[in-house]
């Protein structure tokens, strides 16, 4: 891949990130020359939780997971992310080491950009600055979500209102695809809880005719009804 194609890709998938979504040619051309394109396998550790911090991605296609281990050696699923996203940026900003480890949940094809050089960036260009205020404000928010979410909402709720945010319509039936990596062990962190809670809430979901659960898939069919199960009054 040339040096200019490999730009130009690189600035489509920036462009697609929200909160980069209005900068402008020269802002986007600027970070793309930055910006090298790195392949990661499934189950492959981008970097892991402690290492200093040097490097941002972009994650073009796939997913990753971040965790972070307690000091009784339980994981607990800090974000999965799907393309595009961008992460290892908060570490960067603050110059502190990686607070989670990284792993590729399927291949992932990535932008990888040195951390020096991207803060650079955002002293020369103010746009750039103003969409990195506006990523981590967003970034603010979920976590405020998160914690609101472990401290108020029940797993049941909790499941109901991750399953309608994955949702995917196929074939006239709402599904939430099991991807190979998504065991309920993985759902369970994902969700604050341990596998039996969280097999006993779909257990009452399904029970309550509100989804079905199958091999490949969860098919939701009351969408309504878990949106009020997700948000109880």
């Amino acid at each position: 891949m040339t040096s200019s194609v490999a730009s130009a890709r690189a600035a489509r998938v920036f462009s697609a990130l929200p909160p980069f979504a209005g900068l402008d040619a020269a802002t986007l051309e600027a970070i793309a020359q930055a910006a090298t394109p790195r392949h990661f396998d499934a189950g492959r550790v981008i970097y892991l939780e402690g290492e200093p911090a040097t490097t941002l991605y972009v994650l073009e296609t796939g997913w990753v997971r971040a965790t972070r281990m307690s000091p009784d050696g339980r994981e607990q699923a800090l974000s999965v992310l799907r393309a595009p996203d961008i992460f290892g940026d908060i570490a960067v900003f603050i110059g502190s080491p990686y607070p989670g480890t990284v792993v590729a949940l399927e291949d992932v094809e990535a932008w990888a950009i040195d951390g020096g050089t991207f803060l650079g960036l955002v002293a020369r260009h103010p746009t750039l600055a103003r969409a990195v205020i506006r990523h981590l404000a967003g970034r603010v928010l979920y976590f405020i979500g998160l914690v609101e979410d472990l401290s108020l909402r029940s797993v049941e709720a909790r499941l109901a209102s991750t399953l309608l945010k994955n949702a995917e319509r196929r074939e006239g039936r709402l599904i939430v695809p099991r991807r190979p990596w998504t065991t309920f062990d993985q759902m369970a962190a994902r969700l604050g809880t341990v596998r039996d809670v969280l097999s006993r809430a779909l257990h009452a979901l399904e029970e309550e005719h509100l989804l079905k659960v199958e091999r490949h898939q969860i098919v939701l069919l009351d969408p309504e009804g878990l949106a009020r199960r997700g948000n109880p009054e």
